[in-house]
């Protein structure tokens, strides 16, 4: 059976004037997924995300949340409540204490004591904010500001997430921190949308990936199918003889496509088509060959590569 999914959308919409932001989109997101939404500037990832989030009406099309049609109107206020939605340029009021402002959230979500008061507790535990519980939301740094941002918006449990460029203008320490909530809040069993430009965190973060392009979804897969079917393998290779003799051994080898000398180092990195079996059958015949290989490891283009290849596709 085809697990339950928590979105999906069919021939999605939306047009403003003459500018079609997105185009006819199908999205497939399954339960307990985390799906990251990558494209540049303009390819229509916030309007998709604001269309989810039942922020902005679409033109024409479709949304199921978790099999429930998501309608414009109150008609289905239950289903809203479900959705957790954190804007790009979602506003603080600063001059609130974090609890007050993450109690008045929870209330205007309708928690009720003592189930309110627990909630918080739990919230600002997982946002590792505890300590600054009566603290005034203006003495906060960026990245505390962005984790309380994020408690506002699961405060009330819901069971999607939909979140919009999070980690832009964080410092790597901000960033990594806000990875770990991801993931614990994925294990707790949300399924979470996640656009980003930072593709490195999509990468340690998704299961899943989708590309939009001027509005098209251009791509949308498993990572493990987009590294299967797009990444090629790389091996770098050291020695302690001459580059030029490492060279005119890898020559000879039918499935190194193409390599590149490293510079600063005595070292190569190789295009391989070959599997795991095929690069030990190549490390050993570089040894036979006489070649005082020192170091030898095999890596996979990474998913920015990807992108950037794709893109190139849509391109030409």
């Amino acid at each position: 059976m085809v697990k339950e999914l928590a979105i999906c959308t069919r021939g999605l919409t939306k047009q403003f004037e003459r500018h079609v932001a997105v185009n006819d989109v199908d999205l497939e997101i399954q339960a307990g997924e985390v799906y990251g939404l990558i494209g540049p500037n303009g390819a229509g990832k916030t309007t998709l995300i604001r269309m989810l989030a039942a922020a902005e009406e679409p033109t024409t099309g479709e949304i199921y949340i978790n099999g429930d049609r998501l309608l414009q109107d109150k008609s289905n206020l239950t289903l809203k409540r479900h959705l957790g939605y954190l804007p790009d340029d979602y506003p603080l009021y600063e001059e609130l204490t974090v609890w007050d402002y993450l109690d008045y959230f929870a209330r205007l979500y309708r928690l009720r004591e003592p189930r309110r008061t627990q909630r918080l507790h739990e919230v600002l535990e997982l946002i590792q904010l505890g300590n600054k519980r009566n603290s005034l939301i203006s003495t906060l740094s960026r990245g505390m500001k962005q984790r309380l941002s994020l408690a506002r918006t699961i405060i009330h449990e819901p069971i999607l997430l939909l979140l919009d460029e999070p980690v832009s203008g964080l410092d790597p320490i901000a960033r990594m921190q806000f990875r770990e909530i991801i993931k614990a809040l994925q294990e707790a069993g949300m399924t979470i949308l996640i656009s980003s430009h930072v593709l490195s965190d999509l990468a340690e973060l998704c299961t899943s990936v989708g590309i939009m392009e001027l509005g098209f979804l251009v791509e949308s897969a498993s990572l493990q199918q987009l590294y299967q079917r797009l990444s090629r393998q790389q091996i770098v290779l050291s020695t302690l003889g001459t580059i030029e003799a490492l060279i005119s051994e890898l020559k000879n080898h039918p499935l190194v496509e193409e390599w590149q000398v490293l510079p600063g180092k005595n070292s190569v990195s190789v295009n391989f088509s070959g599997k795991q079996e095929d690069s030990a059958e190549l490390l050993r015949s570089l040894i036979h060959s006489g070649i005082p290989v020192t170091d030898f490891h095999c890596t996979q283009e990474d998913l920015e590569t990807i992108f950037l290849k794709l893109g190139h596709k849509q391109a030409s």
